[in-house]
């Protein structure tokens, strides 16, 4: 079966920090990925309502460029993902210390209130008590600069949290291991139908490009390939795509606890190890660079 691939994440993946990228680029890229024009349409306009990305142009003679938002919103998901890969490594231990986030937003700005709130759990921070959020990681960086107006913060080595001090217990309390740990068959899913598509192709992309040589719609629909299909080998750049779409689902939902609130051996951190193995891999091939530019760099 070949994975699915949000029409973000093909937005996402071409879009560099400066400049704009072609809309007939995402499109081709997309098509070749198996997705019709008409969702990439819908998340283009979604994401210019969400105020991350502005639109040049119409149809495929446009172009889409990130905001000053959207590059802060990729910006938070790049820490995210440094730091997962530097906790895989053994690079970012705990330093057994709690870090706190009281919300002092008044009840007449609720909408304020509301959107810290999701930003929080979206951090990975966990409710403790009304208003009051805990993390082992300190959410400086990943929360808007005007939070500071809103919150108040505190630093703490010891937590009880409804009578529960032991900061395993604690950690499976508030942030519980299954889910986290089911949402990574996504990408051992991914992993292994990778193998699959790349098998015999040498890992090079049709057509002599890093998409297949989209350079139009025929071209985009001609190169569109799937494990075991006669008609060759699934571009680099698509098979990038489907590795990260996998990548972003199984760490929408993580919290990335540091090793040391979580059992050994971690299976999400075995799994994103054979990820970034897979990733480097075809980076290291022709047309390899063609997406998330400077991402892992």
């Amino acid at each position: 079966m070949t994975p699915a691939v949000a029409p973000r994440t093909a937005l996402e993946a071409l879009l560099p920090p400066d400049g704009a990228v072609p809309l007939a680029l995402v499109y081709d890229t997309a098509n070749l990925a198996g997705l019709d024009d008409q969702p990439v349409r819908l998340a283009i306009r979604r994401a210019v309502a969400a105020g991350d990305v502005v639109q040049a142009g119409r149809g495929r003679a446009g172009t889409v460029a990130l905001t000053d938002a959207g590059r802060r919103r990729l910006a938070r998901d790049r820490i995210a993902l440094s730091l997962a890969f530097a906790q895989d490594a053994g690079d970012a231990p705990w330093d057994g210390r709690w870090h706190l986030v009281a919300l002092t937003v008044p009840e007449r700005e609720r909408a304020v209130r509301d959107a810290l709130r999701r930003e929080l759990l979206a951090s990975g921070a966990a409710a403790v008590a009304t208003s009051l959020y805990v993390s082992p990681h300190d959410l400086t960086d990943v929360l808007p600069a005007q939070a500071r107006s809103t919150t108040a913060t505190a630093v703490a080595t010891t937590l009880d949290v409804r009578g529960v001090d032991d900061p395993l217990v604690l950690a499976e309390t508030l942030w519980p291991a299954g889910p986290v740990v089911a949402a990574y068959d996504a990408v051992t899913s991914a992993l292994a139908a990778d193998g699959a598509a790349g098998d015999g192709a040498g890992g090079g992309a049709a057509g002599g490009g890093p998409c297949g040589g989209a350079g139009g719609r025929g071209a985009a629909r001609t190169g569109t390939t799937t494990e075991g299909d006669a008609a060759g080998p699934v571009p680099v750049a698509i098979r990038q795509l489907r590795l990260a779409d996998a990548l972003e689902r199984a760490m929408r939902d993580d919290p990335l606890l540091p090793p040391g609130l979580r059992p050994e051996p971690w299976p999400p951190a075995a799994a994103r190890r054979a990820w970034r193995a897979r990733w480097d891999a075809l980076r290291a091939l022709p047309g390899g660079d063609a997406v998330y530019r400077g991402w892992l760099d």
